[in-house]
């Protein structure tokens, strides 16, 4: 029978009061960059018409989804380390995961979106203002959202539709599906296999279409006869990449592998990646790179 309980205990970084003192001042340092930095990248976009263009669409997008994204875990994160409360409701745990799997999943289709839209703009370039209007864009935003509200519900349903028993401690630093799961003392293996499926299938499908699009631009910029133009496509290029195989190798770890809950203390350390590090490097590596950017920057500081 399902138990009702009203809290739940995380655990996750106990240790050392030193080391919890340095981690929250690390994950408020951290989070105060990620939201400078995306907002910035939002009023830089937003201001300069030139920048009105599909890519910055979707990146303006990205930023406002990384601010909420790192919203979710970070702030509430840093108060469990700083005054060590670690206690969380048993509706906020539910809330909390619902709105990290949906900011996550969207995460996944905004990077696949983004590599479609430098592919098409590479390798399709007179094409390029046709394939990529303005409804098909607004469109690929509303689906890549739709998506994560449709596994935040199915993976926040199933998750806690377990009973949880006894002292329900969990051996994370938020609510993550896969610890969630390990504190229950239901039968999990259903759960596992929805997560691994729906999960798996997400995170697969979104990081097959981003490698394969990479792989075909990468095909383009070779071709391209100029030694100079070559050399900065790939520069750009491999960052791009760096970023998608980090947030898409954390996550594969994480949710799309058998035996995901098995590990818990390791999950506290990678899910810092995606949660935390990913959504503060994205406006750096997706714009501050950019000599487009840049140029805005500098129009908008000397006004």
């Amino acid at each position: 029978n399902h138990t009702k309980i009203s809290e739940f205990l995380l655990v996750g970084f106990k240790s050392h009061p030193g080391s919890q003192l340095f981690l929250s001042v690390l994950f408020s340092t951290m989070y105060a960059v990620t939201v400078v930095g995306n907002v910035c990248m939002i009023l830089i976009i937003r201001m300069d018409p030139k920048l009105h263009t599909p890519m910055y669409f979707f990146l303006e997008n990205l930023s406002a989804l990384d601010v909420c994204y790192s919203s979710v875990i970070t702030p509430r994160a840093t108060l469990m380390l700083s005054l060590d409360r670690r206690n969380i409701s048993y509706n906020g745990c539910a809330s909390q995961m619902f709105f990290f799997s949906l900011f996550g999943t969207t995460e996944a289709f905004f990077l696949a979106v983004m590599a479609y839209d430098r592919f098409t703009a590479v390798c399709n370039p007179l094409l390029y203002q046709v394939i990529m209007n303005k409804r098909l864009c607004v469109f690929m935003v509303m689906a890549s959202y739709l998506s994560g509200c449709i596994n935040g519900t199915i993976q926040t349903g199933f998750t806690f539709s377990l009973s949880f028993c006894g002292l329900k401690e969990i051996n994370h630093f938020f609510c993550d599906v896969a610890a969630v799961m390990h504190a229950s003392c239901s039968d999990t293996l259903i759960n596992e296999l929805v997560m691994l499926a729906v999960c798996g299938s997400i995170i697969v499908g979104t990081a097959l279409l981003v490698f394969i699009s990479y792989g075909y631009i990468i095909i383009t910029i070779v071709q391209i006869p100029s030694a100079e133009s070559r050399h900065k496509a790939f520069s750009t290029c491999s960052s791009h990449m760096m970023t998608n195989c980090l947030f898409f190798g954390t996550v594969f770890f994480m949710y799309a592998q058998p035996g995901a809950t098995a590990s818990p203390d390791k999950s506290n350390t990678i899910s810092i990646f995606y949660t935390i590090i990913i959504p503060m490097l994205n406006p750096f590596i997706y714009t501050l790179r950019n000599k487009e950017v840049k140029g805005s920057l500098k129009k908008q500081l000397k006004r």
